[in-house]
């Protein structure tokens, strides 16, 4: 068997040019307890029953009150994924996935509602990105380009979501090369999010088997859309410490211009074996003990021997009689 512990970092800044921060992001360590809360401990915390969650929404930059509506989402989706729901959830890569994605249109609900409700807000939108781990898999669900990455010094980086806007889809037509998207004028043209309207919300889902060591890395195009993958390898790569690396990947976005909001949800994994594995007092390294499992067969075999030389024995038994007489006697 083995166990899952997690160090969670979290931050946003308002960048150089905007008035106003229009990202928010919550991360919850342990959903069994229903902390919302950034972990101020350096030390690993242990994965809960129910997992862990981390958030990074991204309200529409231009659009009315886009901070109320990134908050929204962040409130919907702390409501919808408190112990008491959870409690309700069968948890399987059907179930996980349409949960989060349910969770997300009912944010998008509630930003209609409020909209309706408030005149000066009309128009207002979000994106959003989640991350949910549990056990060695994590659920990763988003509407918008808030991005989800994985990085592990073994295999490098790797995006998770894929961005829900203009210019990515010219580059699934093959009409743009996707070394040229970063700089396309069109970069910030969004196809889905969370308006209100049900036919901008259309989340997607996808899900990832974590492996030993990978750093899940939650940000708005505040990052995304000033660093290019390239930095953001170097940055991850040159920093083992999370809570810096998160501050320098925010500092190299401010160093580039620094002209949108930037927020950064970050997890380390670290995946250990069971008891049997860990070494002994003074760091010596023990014999592993065997599993009931193995010592339950391996008693079987023995005591099926035993009985394999007894039945032989009987059937056996004059013959074995006459040559241990005959050999007596001589």
């Amino acid at each position: 068997m083995t166990k899952t512990a997690l160090k969670i970092v979290a931050s946003t800044n308002m960048g150089l040019v905007r008035t106003n921060n229009e990202d928010n992001f919550i991360v919850c360590p342990d959903l069994k307890k229903g902390e919302w809360l950034i972990p101020q401990s350096e030390d690993y915390l242990d994965l809960g029953e129910y997992g862990a969650l981390l958030v990074v929404a991204d309200g529409m930059g231009g659009a009315n009150a886009g901070e109320v509506a990134s908050e929204i989402a962040i409130e919907t989706i702390k409501q919808t994924c408190s112990p008491e729901e959870l409690e309700k959830l069968v948890f399987d890569d059907n179930s996980v996935p349409s949960f989060l994605e349910d969770a997300i249109q009912k944010a998008n609900a509630n930003i209609l509602a409020r909209s309706e409700q408030d005149e000066a807000t009309s128009g207002m939108g979000t994106t959003i990105v989640m991350a949910w781990i549990y056990g060695n898999t994590a659920y990763i669900t988003w509407c918008g380009d808030s991005r989800c990455y994985v990085y592990n010094s073994k295999v490098g980086l790797q995006r998770l979501s894929k961005d829900h806007s203009y210019v990515q889809e010219l580059v699934d037509k093959g009409e743009l090369d996707p070394e040229a998207a970063f700089d396309h004028p069109y970069s910030n043209v969004i196809t889905k999010c969370l308006d209100g309207e049900k036919k901008h919300c259309v989340p997607e889902s996808r899900k990832y088997e974590i492996e030993d060591g990978d750093t899940l890395l939650l940000c708005t195009d505040g990052l995304s859309g000033l660093c290019r993958d390239d930095e953001i390898i170097k940055i991850l790569s040159e920093n083992e410490d999370l809570f810096t690396c998160k501050n320098t990947l925010i500092e190299a976005a401010l160093n580039n211009g620094g002209h949108d909001n930037v927020t950064v949800a970050m997890a380390n994994v670290k995946i250990q074996t069971d008891e049997e594995d860990k070494p002994l007092p003074g760091g010596t390294v023990g014999f592993k003990k065997k599993s009931k499992k193995k010592t339950f067969f391996w008693m079987l075999f023995i005591l099926l021997l035993l009985a394999a030389l007894c039945y032989v024995a009987y059937t056996h038994f004059e013959m074995i009689h006459n040559i241990v007489s005959t050999t007596i006697n001589k």
